[in-house]
């Protein structure tokens, strides 16, 4: 069929209709009529996926980072141009005033399970949510915590966004760095125990089963102790980490407790003198952003490999 003048014009007026895309976010489907144009991103990791993709001019504003965390140099020339809505988790009103359209967020990273803030809640005023791979497990089965669980992130935010070349390259180039690299380890050395302490003091908050630290502790040539742990972040017993003995520390870093006080703590107490990682004062920090889902996980592999294996 040949199109008339006034047709061919009318099509001119209108612009090219966007792409429809559809994304699995945990145990949903979302779909997009067009990429979204008032994002709002909570925490400073998953913030900080949205502008590895270029989307600051997206976004709205960030949500949940001061109220726990500091941002460093290069996430503070990121997000210079935007406000934080909340220092904490945001209330249904935050989103509402800042006329959100997206919410990138995930389980205990900016919704709770039951809570106010959810993607069933948030469906009625107009606001798609797109839930952090890892999280999923506050809410429903999911396999062992990889790195593709970051990669799917990184590539489900591409489509919603229509970066996908953009998320593509990324992925691509973390895929061929994590290749190239290789734990330096010796002879037949096995794989050191490792232990992440999160926080607290009368009982440990770790990284169980789910938790990016297992990824990347197994990426690193380590094994987390609390690997049969089927658990993402939660509470253990000391006694189950005195049994187990770690070899290897993983203190994260963030809050009003340092890594060096974590650490002086676990090196003072006499309960836990005979551990093998606190006899060798054997410890190495990540920064929170290093331990969750994100773009700095790359640089975390390798500063835990250097870690275990001394290099």
């Amino acid at each position: 069929m040949k199109l008339t003048l006034p047709i061919i014009a009318a099509l001119a007026i209108a612009g090219p209709v966007a792409a429809q895309t559809t994304v699995d976010s945990c145990n949903r489907q979302v779909t997009f009529e067009a990429p979204p144009t008032a994002a709002v991103s909570n925490d400073v990791n998953l913030t900080e996926m949205m502008l590895v993709l270029g989307l600051a001019d997206r976004m709205v504003g960030y949500t949940g980072i001061s109220g726990w965390k500091t941002l460093d140099e290069e996430m503070r020339a990121g997000v210079e141009q935007l406000p934080e809505l909340s220092a904490k988790y945001p209330t249904k009103e935050v989103l509402l005033g800042a006329e959100a359209d997206f919410y990138f967020a995930g389980w205990n990273y900016g919704m709770k399970v039951g809570g106010e803030v959810t993607p069933q809640t948030l469906q009625p005023f107009g606001i798609a949510v797109y839930e952090l791979t890892e999280s999923c497990i506050h809410i429903g089965e999911k396999p062992k915590v990889s790195m593709e669980d970051m990669y799917a992130d990184i590539e489900n935010l591409g489509k919603i966004f229509g970066v996908e070349d953009k998320a593509t390259a990324l992925i691509e180039g973390y895929r061929a760095e994590l290749a190239a690299f290789a734990p330096d380890r010796t002879g037949d050395q096995k794989p050191p125990r490792v232990f992440v302490y999160d926080s607290g003091e009368e009982s440990p908050f770790t990284a169980g089963r789910y938790a990016m630290p297992t990824a990347l502790i197994e990426a690193a040539g380590g094994t987390n102790i609390m690997d049969d742990f089927e658990k993402s972040w939660a509470t253990v017993t000391w006694e189950e980490v005195v049994e187990r003995n770690p070899e290897i520390v993983v203190i994260v870093n963030y809050g009003n407790v340092t890594a060096e006080e974590k650490r002086a703590f676990m090196m003072n107490n006499p309960a836990f003198a005979e551990i093998d990682a606190v006899k060798n004062d054997r410890f190495v920090t990540l920064e929170y952003v290093e331990a969750t889902p994100g773009p700095r996980n790359i640089k975390a592999i390798k500063k835990l490999a250097a870690a275990f294996w001394q290099q």
